[in-house]
């Protein structure tokens, strides 16, 4: 080891049913007493949201509310949270729902501590060393078993000027408490909970191949894997199983803690699909990461080859080769069953976006720390590869 490496695993978090119940506790040991909190408009009608209200108002926690959060949320979206923050006299923010809202939080805390415009933040071109004040304290309350958002240090917000994604990124951002709540998780659609569960497989099977010297995160990274390969299919299956909920939102923040030490090229293509198709996060990841993984197959195939055992298959006479070559296969098989599309083509995805596609997904970051050197040209290979569905 030529240089030094820096672990750190900072968030404090509340797991466990009703764990929504403990945030007016959370609020006091921040010591803080006015937060808002921001979610988007579909999930400010759900009963995870009114529970969290409820549990707001039954403790007298006076709070604002901002739920104009696109799906894919917008550079304005994070300018106008600060606008009901600034105008409610807030001191702390509460994200609740997906990657959207959350990421949206840990913006809006960018900005509230430090001004000027959320593009002077792009991690791409250095924007973390602005960073320099202090921000106000985050609760995050994921209502997916996704992103992992809730444990994160970034935050990917879209330009609505450039119409890309970017990345904002500090240690500070990372959110003070995650509430782990399954009851928060059951209402999710089947076809949600599929797309944000392969997200988290993506995540964790990303970070560990990522060619970044970090044992904790590897061993975390192998843990998530191991849970959402056991319980995404039943969580599909039986949305009501909180035991299939509770382990699919530990796959999901164990996947966030595991890319610290970053991700791979199935990122690139998802953040880039989401940015100029509105393609979902998960979904995108979901379709590419079997493609991406049979690209990076010569070089992370002893990674790879851990994988099968978690799916009931005994690889001990087999080469590393061999384990990983069906880890490839079960995914696929995985995505088909919990109902995901074999190709982006079936999503909607067209031929003329392709060169659109590629150079956004060229300019993000993510490619850069893909276990395998990946060009440009690559980068439209899976693509294509992923919209033929091969």
């Amino acid at each position: 080891m030529s240089s030094i490496s820096r672990f750190s695993f900072p968030t404090d978090i509340l797991y466990g049913n009703g764990a929504v119940a403990e945030i007016p506790a959370c609020i006091d040991e921040l010591q803080v007493k006015k937060p808002l909190v921001i979610t988007d408009p579909s999930l400010e009608r759900t009963e995870a949201f009114k529970k969290l209200k409820t549990v707001l108002e039954e403790a007298s926690v006076e709070h604002v509310v901002f739920s104009e959060v696109h799906a894919n949320p917008l550079d304005t979206d994070v300018q106008a949270a600060l606008e009901a923050y600034t105008r409610g006299s807030c001191d702390s923010i509460i994200g609740i729902g997906g990657g959207s809202p959350l990421d949206t939080a840990k913006a809006l805390a960018v900005l509230a501590g430090n001004g000027g415009s959320l593009a002077d933040y792009d991690a791409q071109k250095g924007g973390g060393v602005r960073i320099t004040s202090s921000l106000p304290p985050i609760i995050g309350v994921p209502t997916t078993a996704g992103t992992g958002s809730e444990v994160g240090k970034c935050a990917v917000i879209t330009s609505s000027t450039e119409h890309r994604k970017f990345m904002v990124c500090h240690p500070d951002m990372v959110p003070s408490r995650a509430i782990l709540d399954p009851e928060l998780t059951v209402s999710l659609p089947a076809h949600l909970t599929a797309a944000t569960g392969m997200d988290a497989l993506t995540h964790n099977i990303e970070s560990l191949t990522a060619p970044v010297f970090h044992p904790l995160c590897d061993a975390i990274a192998v843990k998530g894997i191991e849970y959402a390969i056991g319980y995404l299919e039943r969580a599909v299956q039986h949305p009501d199983d909180l035991e299939a909920r509770g382990h699919m939102l530990l796959a999901a923040t164990m996947g966030a803690i595991a890319f610290q030490k970053d991700l791979g090229a199935s990122h690139s293509l998802s953040h880039s699909l989401s940015a100029v198709c509105g393609l979902q996060h998960g979904l995108a990841n979901a379709i590419c990461l079997p493609v991406v993984m049979k690209f990076n197959l010569d070089v992370a195939k002893n990674e790879y080859a851990l994988i099968p055992p978690y799916f009931g298959i005994d690889t001990f006479d087999m080469s590393a080769e061999q384990a990983a070559a069906i880890a490839i296969a079960q995914i696929r098989q995985l995505n088909s069953r919990i109902g995901i599309p074999a190709s982006l083509k079936e999503v909607g995805v067209k031929a003329d976006q392709f060169d659109e596609i590629t150079e956004k997904a060229f300019l993000d970051p993510c490619h850069s720390t893909n276990v395998k050197a990946c060009s440009k040209s690559d980068l439209r290979e899976l693509l294509e590869t992923a919209w033929r569905g091969e």
